[in-house]
């Protein structure tokens, strides 16, 4: 069973939290992580990114929704919203929504700002909407969870998240690690129970 894990990242934070979602939901018999990513999008009309990206992930096809047990979305933070390149690809999904390809998949998010007060939680809720719309299974981290208690850094119950600094400097603490990995477990493991 596989699971996708899409994100968009620009400085490297929210692709090493993709990684971590992955590993955690590869700690889960039976269940496997499909990485992908979207494109970058550009105010100049001619511009456009190669078919297959230099470095990273290979981009997302509508296929890999059609066909996974689950989705882990992420975008780094844009003035407390995704970034536009991950919009921009969520908007191309109305074929999905008519189908209803996605409806009772299960699905989470996560985020990376640059500053304590950068907008991870409402990124995290701006991402749930469209997935509320494909009647999608959103699911958060509970406090069951020892950090997101302890977490002096990122860490939200919508989401794992975390707290590059202006300069995406600050490596992911330990918290937020842990977070990424527990959301990535629980998503495999109620997919699994969802298809069972």
């Amino acid at each position: 069973m596989e699971i996708l894990v899409l994100y968009y990242s620009q400085g490297g934070s929210v692709r090493e939290l993709a990684q971590l979602i992955a590993r955690g939901i590869d700690s889960v018999q039976g269940s496997k992580a499909r990485l992908r990513t979207v494109p970058k999008v550009s105010t100049n009309c001619e511009a456009s990114e190669p078919d297959i990206p230099e470095t990273g992930d290979v981009y997302v096809e509508l296929s890999d929704l059609e066909e996974c047990a689950g989705l882990a979305l992420g975008s780094p933070t844009r003035f407390g919203n995704m970034a536009a390149p991950m919009k921009y690809f969520l908007d191309g999904t109305s074929g999905l929504w008519l189908k209803g390809a996605l409806i009772g998949k299960p699905a989470c998010v996560f985020t990376s700002s640059g500053s304590l007060h950068g907008g991870n939680e409402s990124t995290l809720l701006t991402m749930m909407l469209p997935l509320l719309h494909h009647g999608m299974t959103l699911l958060g981290i509970p406090y069951s969870e020892a950090s997101l208690v302890t977490t002096q850094s990122g860490g939200t119950p919508y989401g794992a998240s975390h707290i590059g600094g202006a300069m995406n400097d600050k490596p992911i603490s330990e918290d937020e690690k842990k977070l990424c990995i527990a959301l990535g477990k629980r998503l495999a493991k109620t997919a699994l129970k969802l298809n069972a």
